[in-house]
């Protein structure tokens, strides 16, 4: 009966080609609208590495929207914070480091159209993102979204100072270089896998994360005769097992203890009420309780059996494992670029090269997104 009472979300999944292209609008259109965001974000992320930078900005800002207003009264988010529904059947907005990445990939796009200062707003959003809600507050510890806040805020002609201080402070892997107010060509790029979702616990109610091997651990920038080496600012897998620093143990607890609770009332019940109804004749008052009792026990284990404790392990899954940058000065007009990847033993992945042709405009910043997935050659 419980069971029935759900709601359920008539449009079916999807038949998958493989082809995120094709697969990601289609299921934006015609699939369940809880998993409209994640392709959403999976599409997006996919144009920008094939340089269709409309598309994925049209998927993010549509994306976002729904990020902005999922925290207000919304019905499904309501829902799924119920014992009864799982955490599935919510609208997916994904976990911190999922959001943080949409508010980054829309900076990117933001700058890249020459609007450092709704940049600027995207990093510091990705930032709230992960520092969590007003209930429960970390400390946001992506160095590279501090670092860009400050280097928009210079570029504005404002001081970025302080950014730049929590940008080192947040730094683990790499050593940050101060800002250079005149370096116009700015390269954010990203490479290997990021972190996929899976469930553990009784009930699979323990939500964790799967590191996956990166071949990929640095980049370079060759432009001419000049050669810049990147290595890796943050680490998504870090970002999604850590909060503030501190690895995080993610279990639905409330709905993984009423659904142990009430299931082991229920036998309880169910025993006791069976002992009790049978230990007399018919019609006497050991009967009626143990018929209460046994009642009372069925009931229990209705809502132990509807209690859905199942962690959400929908996952943006072509997201990457590590993001960084590089900067220089370059005179306005074409120049080809080679961006190139390296292993953890400094030597090179061929088969990660990108060519690319760099347009520099005349008065304003240049920004260029790369990934080891991105289409090569290609023009930006």
């Amino acid at each position: 009966m419980l069971a029935g009472c759900a709601t359920v979300d008539r449009k079916p999944a999807v038949p998958l080609t493989g082809d995120i292209m094709i697969d990601g609008p289609n299921a934006i259109e015609n699939g369940p609208e809880r998993d409209r965001v994640l392709w959403q974000y999976r599409t997006a992320a996919a144009a920008m590495r094939r340089g269709e930078f409309e598309l994925a900005k049209r998927y993010l800002d549509d994306a976002l929207l729904t990020l902005g207003g999922i925290y207000g009264p919304n019905e499904s988010a309501r829902k799924a914070r119920s014992l009864f529904r799982p955490e599935s059947t919510k609208t997916f907005v994904g976990e911190p480091y999922e959001r943080a990445m949409a508010y980054f990939y829309r900076g990117i796009l933001y700058w890249m159209d020459g609007e450092p200062d709704n940049a600027r707003a995207c990093f510091r959003s990705a930032l709230f993102e992960d520092a969590g809600t007003e209930e429960e507050r970390y400390a946001a510890d992506y160095a590279l979204f501090e670092y860009l806040e400050g280097l928009t805020s210079v570029k504005l002609g404002e001081d970025g100072s302080d950014a730049f201080e929590r940008a080192v402070k947040a730094s683990r892997l790499s050593q940050l270089p101060p800002y250079d107010p005149k370096a116009n060509v700015l390269f954010l790029i990203e490479f290997g896998i990021g972190p996929t979702k899976y469930a553990t616990g009784q009930y699979g109610e323990q939500l964790r994360f799967r590191e996956n091997p990166s071949a990929p651990r640095t980049a370079a920038v060759t432009v001419g005769d000049q050669k810049l080496t990147a290595g890796a600012c943050d680490d998504l897998y870090f970002q999604a097992t850590t909060r503030g620093g501190r690895v995080m143990d993610h279990v639905l607890g409330n709905k993984a203890v009423f659904k142990s609770t009430t299931s082991t009332l229920g036998d309880v019940g169910i025993i006791s009420g069976a002992v009790l109804a049978g230990h007399r004749g018919r019609n006497s008052a050991a009967d009626e309780v143990g018929v209460g009792l046994l009642a009372a026990g069925l009931i229990s284990k209705l809502f132990s059996s509807a209690t859905t404790p199942a962690a959400d392990t929908r996952t943006w899954d072509n997201l990457p494992r590590y993001l960084t940058f590089a900067f220089l000065s370059l005179p306005p007009g074409e120049h080809a670029v080679t961006v190139e990847f390296m292993d953890a033993g400094g030597r090179l992945i061929p088969s990660l090269t990108k060519n690319i042709t760099v347009n520099v405009p005349v008065g304003r910043d240049k920004i260029v997104f790369v990934s080891d997935r991105s289409t090569t050659p290609q023009t930006l």
